[in-house]
């Protein structure tokens, strides 16, 4: 069948401004950990940071950050857990902080692939130590697409702190098609987030501090979006294929990631898993003003999963 000229016009105008990905080398060496960062198994160097106790940790956690941000998000729950005897990594995930192509997207299965080594090295230093994954919004997407493959096989649990699953089933037609149209043919195109009047937090004097850190992307790109939508999709997709035990977090005020798909997510978890809701909460749980109170319950339900949550914090009624 041949295309006339119009459509074949269009086509080849749509191929040209297709999304992009980063480009990914070949996965052929063993992942390690340098003095300031992860040399993941293609090559690619990305910035750990590293919170320690003294003396032998009880336990390891490994931060997987949100989208736009980097893992110094995890800096405010590293003090506390630290001094609760944890040792606390976290790092900066491919195309965010200071890692390649800040910016720019690299694929659902780059993303995983370098969870799975990282939390390798990491699992290899602290050897006979328990690891749990702590992800937040997008990265706890990265966390659940990652456990549904059974990858990041060195993690004994994971903690979702408002997990990005606001996939395409939840979204509007007219969402689905807009963010579609722009990101195939303008997908360079960099948007901010002025005037969409959300509050992310409670706790302004972080959120300043946020946005004077040159490493915090203010300008997102509209094929980024496109990637974080095709993320959530996944994430949402995985959940009943999840089968370690998982502490979900959810904030009664996240203007992020909506309440209803959250809440259709939880219906579909098939493994063990506890569920929190903090009224008062927002999106950034973990930086809240009430943030320590996060903090201590995630402590305390590494420690003992079967036991109440210092808090008193529960599902709330969102049982299914």
């Amino acid at each position: 069948m041949r295309m006339r000229a119009p459509t074949l016009f269009v086509a080849l105008m749509l191929a040209a401004c297709a999304p992009r990905l980063q480009a990914v080398g070949e996965r052929e060496a063993a992942p390690r950990l340098a003095e300031d960062a992860v040399i993941v198994s293609d090559g690619a160097r990305l910035p750990l940071h590293a919170w320690l106790p003294q003396g032998e940790p009880r336990g390891v956690l490994l931060g997987i950050h949100g989208f736009n941000d980097y893992g110094n998000a995890f800096a405010i729950p590293a003090a506390r857990w630290v001094s609760q005897g944890y040792a606390v990594y976290a790092y900066d995930q491919r195309g965010f902080g200071a890692a390649p192509a800040p910016g720019t997207w690299p694929g659902v299965a780059a993303l995983i692939d370098d969870l799975d080594d990282v939390a390798q090295a990491v699992a290899t230093r602290h050897a006979g130590k328990p690891l749990t994954l702590v992800g937040v919004s997008m990265g706890g997407a990265v966390v659940m697409a990652a456990l549904a493959e059974g990858r990041a096989e060195a993690a004994q649990a994971a903690v979702l702190v408002g997990p990005a699953v606001w996939g395409r089933e939840s979204m509007n037609w007219a969402t689905q098609a807009t963010l579609w149209l722009v990101a195939h043919t303008m997908p360079t195109l960099r948007l901010t987030g002025r005037g969409l009047d959300i509050t992310p937090s409670d706790n302004i004097e972080m959120l300043r501090a946020l946005g004077a850190d040159p490493l915090v992307i203010k300008r997102t790109r509209v094929d980024a979006l496109w990637g974080v939508a095709n993320l959530m999709d996944a994430a949402f997709a995985a959940a009943p294929a999840i089968e370690r035990p998982l502490l979900v977090l959810y904030g009664g005020r996240d203007e992020i990631i909506p309440e209803a798909p959250t809440r259709a997510m939880l219906c579909r978890l098939n493994g063990q898993h506890r569920i929190a809701v903090y009224a008062a909460g927002y999106h950034m749980l973990l930086r809240d003003l009430q943030a320590g109170v996060v903090h201590d319950d995630i402590a305390a339900w590494i420690e003992a999963p079967a036991a109440g949550l210092p808090s008193g914090a529960s599902a709330n009624g969102w049982e299914c």
